[in-house]
């Protein structure tokens, strides 16, 4: 690269913005199973665990935990042990 090039900033990580867990709908588990999965990882009300799961029924996807990087990286572990499909991303 040219010493007077400018770096490319898309692709830069913006520290101040926090990270996403992010659940996506899967033709696997049954949507009482994900409810369940979010109640026992993220301590959700019965009914935010459910309007989150329709969320990922209905719109294909829902945030489920927000926060540094490291966090958002066990709970997207934590998702893929019991055998959710989840994926991290910074929020926009």
């Amino acid at each position: 690269m040219r010493p007077d090039a400018d770096p490319i900033t898309d692709e830069r990580v913006d520290l101040d913005r926090p990270w996403v867990a992010l659940v996506w709908n899967d033709p696997i588990n049954l949507m009482s199973y994900v409810t369940f999965v979010f109640q026992k990882l993220f301590g959700y009300s019965l009914d935010q665990a459910t309007a989150l799961m329709l969320d990922v029924h209905h719109k294909g996807r829902a945030a489920v935990a927000s926060g540094a990087r490291e966090k958002i990286e066990m709970d997207v572990f934590r998702l893929h042990e019991h055998g959710l499909w989840a994926t991290m991303q910074q929020d926009d």
